[in-house]
């Protein structure tokens, strides 16, 4: 499912040009009036630009949300996916609802919380285009997830133009 930016309303719709192949064991959304900017050259991510699209959440909880679901969520970290050129954040999230909400604060908690999640992220949107004959996606920051402290700056900056 993908938001249509394209549309009035930007409806939650079926994506048909993707075909993935293997699921994925997170909930997967947006950040509701965010936006990549594809005119912001990110030089700390190889000077890429914005994706024209709102920034993205996966959600590690162990609840499967429901498409459309709104959920108040801690942000723990980033990834900073590089797809075809383009910066496409993953903000990495858990939802204030689940039980173990209090045990991570931070991405570093992430790994002991929940062993091996960063890397299936990392693997999942890494590969998930390759069966359609488009090469794997990178990631800035040496392959490593950005902390909470640059995810909330990270935030600020995609949310204001400074003109």
């Amino acid at each position: 499912m993908e938001v249509a930016t394209d549309e009035p309303f930007t409806p939650i719709k079926q994506d048909t040009k993707k075909v993935f192949r293997y699921n994925i064991n997170w909930n997967y959304g947006l950040l509701p009036q965010t936006w990549e900017d594809p005119s912001f050259a990110n030089n700390e991510v190889y000077g890429s630009f914005g994706d024209n699209d709102p920034v993205d959440v996966v959600e590690i909880g162990e609840r499967r949300g429901e498409i459309g679901e709104i959920l108040k969520i801690n942000p723990l970290g980033a990834l900073a996916m590089i797809d075809e050129g383009e910066l496409d954040w993953k903000i990495v999230a858990i939802s204030l609802d689940d039980p173990t909400a209090s045990l991570v604060n931070d991405i570093d908690d992430v790994e002991k919380h929940f062993p091996g999640t960063l890397t299936a992220i990392r693997d999942w949107f890494k590969d998930y285009k390759i069966p359609d004959g488009k090469p794997a996606n990178k990631f800035g920051i040496g392959n490593k997830a950005a902390n909470k402290v640059r995810v909330q700056l990270l935030l600020f900056l995609e949310s204001y133009s400074f003109g």
